[in-house]
């Protein structure tokens, strides 16, 4: 992941052709993230034995429960820490409504845009491109404006 990054990265003495490649540099992109993604899930799959999996009461309650451990086969437990999985997603869940059950229900849905006439995003542009060629620079710059709301 850090080599990707690297490769993305703007220096000042070099040439970075691959951030001039337009719409390139989003199947490159979107080809690593694929690629990370890739390797995290072999990962977990090949070091099954060091997590601790005795540890998942789901999956011992699905064995009890079901009775029927044929249906199984090999299992893999992705942790929660892996984006998207679903032990994820369930932490989410409960974390939504251990929040609502704090503060109550939501008064307000308040919406934050990204423009991409920000100057911030506009200085950081190369010559001859625009925001659509730089997904990069926008999320950046939302992350932190809206960072900056929150810190606030």
């Amino acid at each position: 992941m850090n080599y990707y990054g690297y490769r993305i990265m703007i220096c000042q003495d070099e040439e970075n052709y691959i951030l001039k490649c337009c719409q390139l540099f989003h199947h490159y992109i979107v080809d690593m993230n694929v690629k990370i993604g890739s390797e995290r899930l072999l990962f977990i799959r090949l070091n099954q034995t060091k997590l601790p999996s005795e540890q998942y009461i789901h999956l011992q309650d699905a064995v009890v429960n079901d009775g029927n451990t044929t249906n199984i086969g090999k299992v893999t437990n992705l942790a929660s820490s892996y984006a998207d999985s679903p032990r994820h997603m369930h932490e989410y869940a409960q974390d939504v409504i251990i929040s609502i059950r704090l503060h109550g229900l939501p008064d307000l849905f308040i919406i934050f845009t990204c423009n991409p006439s920000w100057d911030e995003i506009q200085q950081l542009l190369l010559l001859g491109q625009s925001p659509v060629h730089r997904h990069d620079i926008t999320a950046r710059v939302f992350r932190q404006k809206l960072k900056s709301i929150y810190i606030k």
